[in-house]
């Protein structure tokens, strides 16, 4: 049975709102869900070359909650996160060079000592609230002379064409429409 043109239109924005909802969320790569199993960890230090600063300018936090970093393209800007066998939380407000094209996070410590006390861990992490794409894209933007940083923005723009031409495809009537019987 033939829906209506309005029912039609309908249950296609509402397919165009769900398509958009998903799309403003950032997810990472390595799972959809907000539990991450068995995240490669490694650490660093404001005394390691990189200074005290991350990469939106503010002073690295080792405080309530603690800087990371981590591919953009994976983890972006303002990605929240705790480790899930602790109560130590972590935002996403830098990168490194190393971690491009990996799934690894690494956790600014405020002292050398506790950096290489951690080492490398693989832990679970609970996500508490995606980052932004488009704040990624904003920051990297103007540093896109830098191969790794090309590597990223190319990457969050990949993303970026895959999740229109998705809301483009959701939205088209042809799919929408139930097939006529002939």
């Amino acid at each position: 049975m033939p829906m209506p043109k309005c029912l039609n239109l309908t249950v296609a924005a509402a397919g165009a709102c769900l398509v958009v909802g998903c799309a403003t969320q950032s997810k990472p790569s390595v799972s959809s869900a907000r539990h991450v199993p068995n995240v490669r960890t490694t650490a660093y230090t404001h005394s390691e070359g990189s200074g005290s600063h991350n990469a939106v300018g503010t002073y690295l936090s080792g405080r309530h909650v603690m800087s990371a970093a981590s591919d953009w393209s994976r983890f972006p800007l303002g990605t929240r996160f705790r480790i899930a066998d602790s109560s130590e939380e972590y935002v996403i407000d830098d990168y490194g060079m190393a971690l491009i094209g990996t799934n690894t996070i690494d956790l600014y410590k405020p002292s050398r000592l506790e950096m290489k006390g951690w080492g490398v861990r693989y832990v679970d992490i609970d996500i508490l609230q995606w980052g932004s794409e488009e704040q990624s894209l904003k920051v990297l933007a103007p540093r896109c002379k830098n191969h790794c940083v090309q590597r990223m923005v190319a990457s969050l723009q990949q993303k970026r064409a895959l999740q229109k031409k998705e809301l483009v495809a959701s939205l088209d009537p042809k799919k929408t429409q139930p097939k006529k019987k002939t």
